[in-house]
């Protein structure tokens, strides 16, 4: 069976942010069974050289598929929903369409957010310059998808597929100040399509339940 690694506990900033949920929301929209392998990362459960097969980067998701290995949430998506044939199309161009998308919300949109978050932790407010920059980075990425989001529903095609998932989960996890995205009310709209959707309460539901601050 379909074995997923993710966090049993976790800092107490990151939880209900992490990106095994993008991967427990797949499996939720896909309803593929799974056994849930929960890992504590206060207590170093990732630094292992055991899990270092499975993630070489030590990090959180990871899939064991009988034996087939998978780590980087975006990778496991894209190789879930080809294995069940959902959340993705079946055709070459609507498929091509949404590997576009997957690769623009972890490379385009993503790192400038989390290039921002990881200032914002860190700062000792001599960094205003740098700020700026990131900020200026965000809001040009946020207005080239606030664009693109004009009379679409969802990001790659006319039906959500994983590449909603990894989008909807970046414009969520990656935006602490809603004021970021205030300027961008079909982002935001967007963003909160998706999760608005029953598979995604059940799962940060389920999560929330489950996992620990550490």
């Amino acid at each position: 069976m379909l074995k997923l690694y993710g966090f049993s506990k976790v800092n107490a900033g990151a939880r209900g942010h992490t990106r095994d949920l993008r991967v427990l929301w797949a499996l939720e929209e896909m309803q593929l069974p799974f056994e849930l392998a929960g890992m504590d990362h206060p207590a170093h459960d990732l630094n292992t050289e055991a899990y270092r097969r499975l993630s070489p980067f030590e990090q959180i998701p990871s899939i064991d598929d009988d034996g087939l290995a998978v780590s980087e949430s975006a990778a496991i998506l894209v190789y879930l929903a080809k294995k069940s044939g959902r959340l993705i199309p079946g055709d070459r161009d609507g498929e091509a369409q949404v590997m576009r998308w997957c690769f623009a919300a972890m490379n385009s949109v993503e790192l400038p957010l989390m290039s921002l978050l990881v200032l914002d932790w860190t700062a000792d407010g001599s960094c205003g310059k740098h700020r700026e920059f990131l900020v200026g980075w965000a809001n040009r990425m946020l207005g080239n998808l606030e664009r693109w989001f004009a009379g679409r529903e969802f990001v790659a095609t006319e039906a959500f597929t994983v590449a909603d998932i990894l989008m909807a989960h970046v414009l969520s996890a990656g935006i602490k100040d809603e004021g970021l995205i205030a300027p961008y009310p079909g982002v935001a709209s967007y963003r909160d399509r998706c999760l608005a959707r029953p598979a995604w309460k059940r799962t940060i539901e389920a999560y929330c339940a489950r996992v620990e601050a550490g």
